[in-house]
């Protein structure tokens, strides 16, 4: 058997396990034999393990009802030797569903680091690396000084290049007392949809994109952009200048987004109330996510409503459309998570 056919034993693996058809073993040294997955990372197997019992759950209390499960892997890179190789790969999942007489669809696109290695002429998998996942979130984080990134801090000198990076019609609404630019949500949604999966070119493509790929969304509902120039003050984009892209910490990072709609925006800008529930959202609107109930680490967009009534969400690091709100089914998912609801203004 070559490293390919293994490759393509595991992916058909994990896709009868998304279904239930096989049960997720208790051990990894359960992998023995002719059975085509290895892990000797026991602390990433047992996060593949408490996940996919966390997703069997959810949908079991939600009574969802499969009609189809796929799972299609893309092999990205690869490193091959004689008798190891290390690949890249990309699972796209498919998960449709029939619930209180509707059908839906959940997507993700999930990226791995799989090893492989041959023993007496057999190609087996040996360890398996999630890539990019939500708790990545933090990590990048950590690469903000620590003020700047939690809403304070001294930001970059202060630059005033021309409009349109605050909208004309919101700073002539504002001095009037009117109000008159709408949250187009729709539009947000369809941008959201359209770019779940790929990376608009007109903006720079994070590591850890989720937080990006928020704002872009908000922003294409015609949300205008509070520019200040100054890293830690505002939400704004301004691109390329000087040999490196601008871009406010709001912008891009998942905890200052988080302290910045919690702080209700600016009367300038971008606007949002938090509320108590996920029952209040609505399109367009945004949840964050806090693993360790501390740090908030990653951030969605609420794209479609499940049959319940409760938000289906679109994010980056995971790649997901119409996702459940509650992300029990990711690797980063904890007992301590908790979750900021923020509704967006209808008018800026």
């Amino acid at each position: 058997m070559s490293w390919k056919s293994a490759l393509y034993d595991y992916v058909h693996d994990r896709n009868e396990r998304a279904l239930g058809r096989k049960i997720v073993p208790a051990a990894a040294d359960e992998y023995d034999g002719d059975r085509p997955l290895g892990a000797e990372d026991e602390a990433v197997f047992e996060r593949i393990r408490a996940a996919a019992r966390r997703r069997a759950a959810d949908r079991g209390e939600r009574g969802l009802k499969p009609v189809r499960h796929e799972t299609r892997s893309r092999v990205l890179r690869v490193d091959a030797g004689k008798d190891a190789v290390t690949a890249l790969i990309e699972l796209r999942q498919l998960f449709r569903y029939e619930s209180f007489g509707q059908t839906h669809e959940e997507e993700r696109a999930e990226r791995e680091r799989v090893e492989l290695t041959a023993q007496g002429g057999k190609w087996r998998v040996r360890r398996i690396a999630p890539l990019g996942d939500e708790a990545d979130a933090a990590a990048f984080a950590r690469n903000v000084p620590a003020g700047q990134a939690d809403g304070g801090g001294v930001g970059l000198p202060a630059v005033y290049p021309p409009l349109p990076y605050l909208n004309r019609d919101v700073l002539y609404s504002f001095e009037t007392g009117r109000r008159k630019t709408r949250y187009d949500r729709q539009a947000a949604v369809q941008y959201a949809d359209r770019w779940w999966n790929s990376y608009n070119p007109q903006f720079e493509q994070f590591e850890v994109d989720c937080t990006n790929y928020v704002s872009q969304c908000i922003y294409a509902g015609n949300a205008p952009m509070n520019y200040t120039g100054k890293r830690d003050l505002g939400w704004w984009y301004r691109g390329l200048s000087g040999g490196q892209e601008l871009w406010s910490y709001s912008w891009a990072v998942a905890n200052s987004l988080q302290l910045y709609l919690r702080g209700g925006g600016s009367a300038f800008g971008l606007q949002a109330a938090e509320v108590d529930s996920p029952a209040q959202l609505t399109l367009g609107d945004v949840i964050c996510y806090s693993w360790d109930g501390v740090r908030f680490g990653h951030n969605t967009f609420v794209t479609a409503m499940a049959p319940d009534g409760m938000p289906l969400v679109n994010a980056h690091t995971v790649n997901s459309r119409h996702r459940y709100w509650d992300y029990r089914d990711s690797y980063a998912w904890t007992e301590r998570t908790k979750y900021r609801f923020f509704h967006i203004a209808d008018y800026f």
